[in-house]
């Protein structure tokens, strides 16, 4: 896999809003962990299993930021794996780690904030 040719995809994804080409990237048996569904659930929960949760709390998080914009500063490619550093919402970096299945889908992704 070209991690910058996948980097450049998943990046135009997310800033094009549209929910499906989002989640076109990824396993229906997805697992996401996240700083970011812990402040949603109020400390409940920071993982997220299977593509229709993580639809339902993408969704909430396009709604609540409509000017959401990432840039891309670095990826870098590992076994199996991208990390992609960007510029985030609310001026957060953020650097995620996916890992692929063999069809090239991510099916595992943790996310770091500063």
């Amino acid at each position: 896999m070209d991690h910058q040719k996948f980097a450049a995809a998943w990046i135009s994804a997310w800033n094009s809003h549209d929910l499906e080409n989002i989640l076109s990237h990824y396993s229906d048996d997805l697992m996401i962990t996240t700083p970011m569904i812990t402040l949603a659930t109020g400390g409940k929960e920071s993982t997220l299993t299977g593509k229709d949760a993580v639809r339902d709390y993408w969704q909430k998080a396009l709604d609540k930021f409509p000017d959401l914009h990432f840039k891309l500063i670095h990826s870098a490619a590992g076994v199996g794996s991208v990390a992609l550093f960007y510029q985030s919402i609310m001026e957060k970096h953020a650097v995620e780690v996916m890992f692929f299945n063999e069809e090239g889908k991510i099916n595992k992704m943790f996310a770091h904030y500063d």
